[in-house]
């Protein structure tokens, strides 16, 4: 079993930083605004503990804005991330499906939401402050619970910005998705992971490194790569006064029958105005990035949940599955249980 230790450090982006070191190249195809608008955000952070949990096991997370201000006093919400450094466990935010995560995965809540994480076999919930100790801490904690079983070691971490994509009014992303890093992006996640952590087995705290940040753009640059709309305007449609209330209702409940008259009716504009600005900044009409999201939120659902692919659909907003597969073909390449069993993270 490797062994993880905390650190704390404060990062931020800035025109003048440093390329940083191993950090893959990206394709040069890959979206210059998207990759511009990553690289810009404003981010401060840290990996604040590591988690040690022995099968059978499950918590539930203090709320949001508890968390937020527990990590980053004076603020109501922070972005998490856990990386799985060995063993698998599962993540749900209330009401959600249980989103699975392997070894090297990474687990990300962009608004910080209450959440219940777990292992293999089942377990009653117990609130997470019953084994955590109680900030603020001298040391930063190593997290043990659970009983006697396999084991499954988490690196947990935070940020903070006020971009308009962590806004949680807006919901721009889900509430919790689950990154497979693979090939040289997995190399890096994992071997940028251990050295910072192992810098601070002395104790040490405060190392200067931008990790935290650089390992939140490098997983949303893969999670975003199906994103619909990223080689347009999608981050700046985010600050857009008529789209972004039309895109965070689609956003926030894909499976409702929008139309483009009740997507106006959330922004307060015409039909026309509506349809017209979406083919301004994001190059498609409002169904098509409908559809185009929904197909982005299917993907997700297929890689790592164990819904079926009618749940699937029905939480995409299709009646019928036969719709959805259709649908889902067509964006894909493949029907939906075909594209699953080639992407899934589920063992």
């Amino acid at each position: 079993m490797c062994r993880y230790d905390t650190i704390s450090l404060v990062v931020s982006t800035s025109a003048d930083h440093d390329r940083v070191t191993g950090l893959p190249d990206r394709e040069p195809t890959y979206p210059v605004l998207l990759r511009t608008a990553l690289e810009r955000l404003r981010l401060e952070g840290a990996v604040f503990l590591r988690a040690e949990y022995r099968e059978p096991w499950t918590y539930e997370s203090m709320s949001g804005p508890m968390t937020a201000a527990m990590l980053r006093p004076g603020t109501d919400r922070v972005v998490l991330f856990h990386v799985v450094a060995s063993g698998s466990c599962w993540v749900a935010v209330r009401g959600g499906a249980k989103h699975w995560a392997g070894p090297g995965d990474v687990i990300v809540l962009p608004y910080g939401d209450q959440h219940t994480m777990g292992g293999l076999e089942d377990a009653d919930v117990v609130p997470i402050t019953t084994f955590m100790p109680p900030a603020p801490w001298v040391q930063m904690p190593v997290l043990r619970y659970g009983r006697d079983g396999s084991e499954t070691d988490v690196v947990c971490g935070y940020l903070h910005s006020r971009d308009p994509l962590f806004d949680p009014a807006l919901r721009a992303l889900p509430s919790v998705f689950v990154v497979h890093p693979t090939g040289p992006a997995a190399q890096w996640v994992r071997a940028n992971i251990e050295y910072a952590l192992e810098q601070t087995s002395a104790g040490t705290l405060g190392i200067p490194t931008r990790l935290p940040e650089v390992l939140l753009v490098e997983v949303l640059r893969l999670h975003l790569a199906t994103a619909p709309a990223v080689d347009q305007g999608w981050t700046a449609a985010l600050r857009d006064p008529v789209l972004a209330p039309a895109l965070a209702s689609m956003h926030r409940r894909p499976e409702l029958k929008w139309t483009v008259e009740l997507l106006a009716r959330e922004s307060l504009v015409s039909r026309s105005q509506l349809d017209t600005r979406f083919r301004e900044v994001l190059g498609r009409s409002p169904i098509r990035y409908l559809t185009e999201w929904r197909m982005h939120v299917a993907q997700d659902l297929l890689a790592t949940t164990d819904l079926g692919v009618v749940a699937v659909a029905r939480q995409v907003g299709y009646d019928s599955e036969e719709a959805f597969s259709r649908a889902f073909k067509r964006s894909r390449g493949d029907a939906p249980s075909v594209w699953r069993a080639g992407h899934s993270t589920l063992s």
